[in-house]
């Protein structure tokens, strides 16, 4: 195994970033590296609102919830821990895109995002208004080191077709019979 070497993936347990997870899972394999999952979040309401009103006992449980969501999203994965890599999963308190480059900080790191689903221009625009901007966005300007940047599965852009395009009970009655 290289020494320090290191493939980090954000994760949130959607299609994109399960995408992503197996092509860094594929990467960190090939290096020989360590593979870093991180699965970052906030409180409810954001930090400005949970410093306004603190509440512990809440905290502990957003934080119990994100590293389920982790776990789950590694199952959903690999169905386990993938074979032939050492895996260190990370949960950490803090919006996506900052957490992603503070912790991809070597040279020789690699820094995998999902850049997500392909919107039409007006509903992406919208979402970058509310979100403020994407997290693939801010990594990709913003890290300080190499950033592989993943496109959506195929699979979902079938998937989305097929929901949109047949009734779903059919489809259930094509597969039972």
């Amino acid at each position: 195994m290289s020494d320090g070497a290191r493939v980090i993936v954000g994760v949130s347990g959607s299609l994109h970033s399960l995408t992503a997870l197996h092509r860094a899972a594929d990467e960190a394999r090939e290096r020989r590296a360590v593979l870093v999952p991180v699965f970052a979040w906030t409180p409810v309401g954001g930090e400005y609102n949970y410093r306004l009103r603190p509440c512990p006992p809440l905290l502990r449980a957003w934080q119990d919830a994100a590293e389920t969501r982790m776990r789950h999203a590694l199952d959903e994965a690999f169905g386990g821990l993938p074979a032939g890599v050492r895996m260190e999963p990370q949960v950490v308190r803090g919006e996506a895109g900052p957490v992603l480059t503070a912790l991809a900080d070597r040279p020789d790191d690699l820094l995998v995002i999902g850049t997500g689903r392909q919107d039409g221009a007006l509903r992406s625009t919208v979402r970058r208004l509310f979100r403020g901007g994407s997290v693939s966005r801010y990594c990709l300007t913003r890290a300080r080191c190499t950033v592989l940047a993943v496109p959506p599965s195929t699979l979902e852009a079938d998937l989305r077709a097929l929901r949109r395009g047949v009734d779903m009970r059919e489809l259930a009655a094509l597969v039972a019979a």
